[in-house]
């Protein structure tokens, strides 16, 4: 029963970490930030790495992998806000 518990965690952190890939193309595409709150995402970005040292901390491989990724992504949009914004 444990597997089916870890399969459900692994699809949520699939579908919300494959739900930032559209703002972080879409981003890139423009190179237009105006509209993007730094403030916002930068709480956003500290929130998921607070994630993934909790998934470290309680051995949670759909939490360490899916928040590590999800920061990349709001980590790029970071960077592009402050390139293109």
């Amino acid at each position: 029963m444990f597997y089916w518990i870890e399969a459900i965690g692994a699809l949520a952190a699939l579908i919300t970490t494959l739900g930032w890939v559209p703002q972080v193309v879409k981003l890139a595409r423009e190179r237009k930030a105006d509209n993007i709150s730094l403030i916002a995402t930068g709480s956003i970005a500290a929130g998921v790495a607070l994630w993934a040292v909790y998934g470290v901390l309680i051995g949670s491989w759909p939490v360490i992998v899916a928040n590590v990724l999800t920061l990349m992504f709001v980590g790029a949009i970071v960077v592009m806000k402050l390139r293109f914004g």
